[in-house]
């Protein structure tokens, strides 16, 4: 490989592979996403070094965070009362056991030893051991059954609360981000709860009580063992930094392999394009190269963490038997005691190792539960206005909109004169007003961001019924007007309304519930096409789906695949061409009875002929609903009753096709082919 080429990929990939350099913050973002498919373990199941293969990040507010997290499970607490009981009494058993072969082996050194007595201490012991297989059992079935209920409710608190944040929050957080809290973060969370807890309470307990049988049987044996703790937590300390700040740059390799392989492997048609293959391979050996050096490193160090341990332990085992051993000769130390206390020095390490090990995962586990909380912290779109309007059908054969009459808009001093007009019906509570679809601006004003405006004092009517088109170049503003309409976002000034309604006094799920939208991107959901369809809306019938597909041009097309209507979709329809499934989205909308209906750049992906019959199918909807398009193909919008020519957030023309073409402004340019739209 070229020295100039080595130099690029070393720079292109220098914090991708080397997450220690990366900075605190790009360290919160990215400490919880999973990379290449999940968590990676150490040696057997990451029981040693490098337990978490991702960077571990220190929660902010640990003492917050761990009340809020308990909460989840508070409301059991019979069932953690049995848990921590069955914990207690589990550990106890165990050492308990453990203790009892010091009479028996006494018993069998001793003149007075008979078959009757071992017997009946065997069988002693094996009744104990089985108290504490069945405490441990419990305790584990019990405790599994708490954390999982906790980690489905908070699963689905995580869920309602993003089908609540407005649109905002997901055009200014990464997609792939959001997910992982759903994944790793509340993965990592059900791991501390399942087992963490529980591990660090019994850890505790039989640390405790091992070190107490200890001194109660050899005090002198004790601080032999004691001395040798020390030494042992230097080497796990030194052995553990290594191994997790390798494991660490393992596993940041293997995620940007992975993404490296998935960016070829989906852009294939384009690297064979442009000859890009010897650098595509140039790059693969180079990470591939990386990750092999970074492994190397990572599997030596975790796996050097057993034996060295254990060699440590074997140490201090065979340094309290020989000491113990001299003890029983000269000062007359019990043969049985002696047997225990060397199997109690060679456990004793054991729950300090777990403890320790359980530390990082208690970290990474309160940095996810900050992460996933900060999601259900974050502000919610703003609440719908007291006793806001909404829309329901079938009153006398009409959708209308229900206005209560001491709502503020019906009661305040801005009122509109022609409020009144094309009432339905009044009762002593509610005006009923028949949802028709005009729509009008006036003066808005509306940035993304406070120092940046997108629209400018835009003013425009549609009404019911009418076609209307924005024609402009991209960022002039036309999605923008419709992400308004929807109240996806709120305006900063001015005033949108339906039938004369300000849409702030609509219900959200109403108003969104009655405007139908085609957007240029698609997207289809795991499901059959006729269930997609239906999304548009839940009570068709089926033969409205097969109507609805007929008049989008995409009857001709379902029909002949493999179970027609009955066809499952999965990942979002790759197994249909672009155009099919933008054919299927705009039935999905011909299906909705809303009387208004945004088509943003709806027949982009479509060719010539097709978009043709797709206009021709439209056309009947289109009559009896207010439409708004945004198109670059100014063929599909010559028929519009009115286009508006928009440019950096104005509208710099308006009329129909002949008035704009009589103009000979920046439309009739742009039809002409005399420019074109940036």
């Amino acid at each position: 490989m070229k020295q100039e080429r080595l130099e690029y990929l070393q720079k292109k990939y220098e914090k991708k592979l080397n997450p220690e350099r990366m900075s605190a913050e790009e360290l919160q973002k990215g400490a919880a996403k999973p990379a290449g498919g999940g968590m990676m373990k150490g040696p057997g199941g990451g029981g040693r070094g490098g337990r978490n293969a991702m960077p571990v990040v220190k929660p902010k507010n640990v003492k917050r965070t761990v009340g809020r997290l308990f909460s989840y499970i508070s409301h059991e607490k019979w069932k953690l009362g049995i848990v921590f009981l069955c914990v207690i009494g589990g550990t106890i058993a165990n050492l308990a056991a453990s203790y009892m072969l010091r009479p028996i082996i006494n018993g069998l050194t001793s003149a007075d030893g008979s078959p009757g007595k071992l017997f009946a201490g065997i069988m002693m012991m094996l009744c104990i051991y089985v108290i504490a297989v069945l405490a441990q059992y419990l305790q584990q079935r019990i405790m599994i059954t708490v954390s999982q209920n906790a980690i489905q409710k908070i699963r689905n608190e995580l869920l309602d609360k993003l089908q609540n944040l407005p649109i905002r929050f997901y055009d200014t957080n990464n997609h792939g981000d959001l997910m992982s809290r759903f994944t790793n973060d509340v993965d990592v969370i059900g791991e501390m709860l399942n087992n963490t807890v529980v591990q660090l309470i019994s850890g505790s307990i039989t640390l405790v009580g091992t070190f107490c049988l200890m001194l109660y049987t050899n005090v002198w044996l004790t601080l032999i063992t004691v001395f040798m703790i020390p030494v042992m937590m230097k080497a796990l300390q030194i052995i553990t930094s290594r191994s997790r700040k390798y494991y660490q740059a393992q596993q940041a390799a293997i995620g940007t392999l992975n993404g490296f392989i998935e960016e070829t492997v989906t852009g294939q048609k384009v690297v064979k394009v442009f000859c890009h293959e010897e650098e595509s391979a140039e790059e693969f050996e180079y990470l591939n190269r990386d990750l092999r050096a970074k492994q190397i490193k990572a599997q030596f160090f975790g796996g050097i963490m057993g034996p060295v341990m254990g060699n440590l332990s074997q140490v201090s085992y065979s340094l309290t038997a020989c000491i113990g051993g001299i003890l029983c000769v000269l000062r007359g130390f019990d043969i049985g005691g002696l047997t225990v206390f060397v199997n109690y020095s060679k456990q004793f390490s054991r729950p300090i190792n777990e403890i320790s090990m359980q530390v990082n995962t208690i970290f990474s586990a309160m940095a996810g539960a900050e992460r996933v909380f900060a999601v259900m912290d974050a502000e919610p779109e703003s609440a719908d206005a007291e006793n806001a309007i909404r829309i329901e059908e079938n009153i006398l054969g009409k959708t209308c909109y229900v206005i209560p009459k001491q709502n503020a808009f019906v009661t305040g001093d801005n009122k509109p004169a022609d409020f009144l007009d094309g009432l339905v019906k009044e009762d002593e509570n509610y005006y009923y007003k028949e949802v028709l679809g005009g729509v009008r601006l006036t003066d808005v004003t509306f940035g993304y961001v406070p120092e940046k405006t997108v629209l400018k004092n835009i003013s425009l009517y549609a009404n019911p019924g009418q076609k209307i088109a924005f024609v402009g170049s991209t960022g002039a503003g036309k999605t923008t007007i419709t992400n308004l309409i929807n109240r996806f976002y709120d305006i900063d000034s001015g005033e949108i309304t339906i039938d004369d309604i300000p849409i702030m006094e609509i219900e959200r799920a109403s108003l969104r519930r009655n405007i139908a939208m085609v957007l240029q991107d698609t997207h289809l959901f795991t499901g059959t096409v006729r269930e997609n369809i239906r999304y548009g809306r839940l009570d068709a019938t089926d033969a409205e789906v097969e109507q609805a597909a007929k008049t989008a041009s995409a009857h001709s097309f379902i029909i002949r695949l493999e179970h027609g209507y009955d066809t499952m979709l999965e990942g979002d329809g790759a197994n249909l061409s672009q155009g099919q499934r933008q054919l299927i989205n705009i039935a999905r909308a011909a299906i909705s009875k809303a009387p208004i209906l945004i088509l943003d750049e709806a027949t982009s992906s479509v060719d010539t002929r097709t978009e043709k019959h797709i206009e021709q199918g439209m056309d009947s909807i289109m009559e009896q609903r207010t439409t708004l398009v945004i198109a670059h193909r100014l063929s599909t919008v010559r028929n519009s009753n009115a286009i508006m020519v928009l440019e950096k957030g104005e509208i710099i023309e308006r009329g129909d096709h002949d008035d704009l073409i009589a103009q000979g402004g920046k439309y009739y340019e742009l039809y002409t082919g005399m420019s074109e739209l940036d």
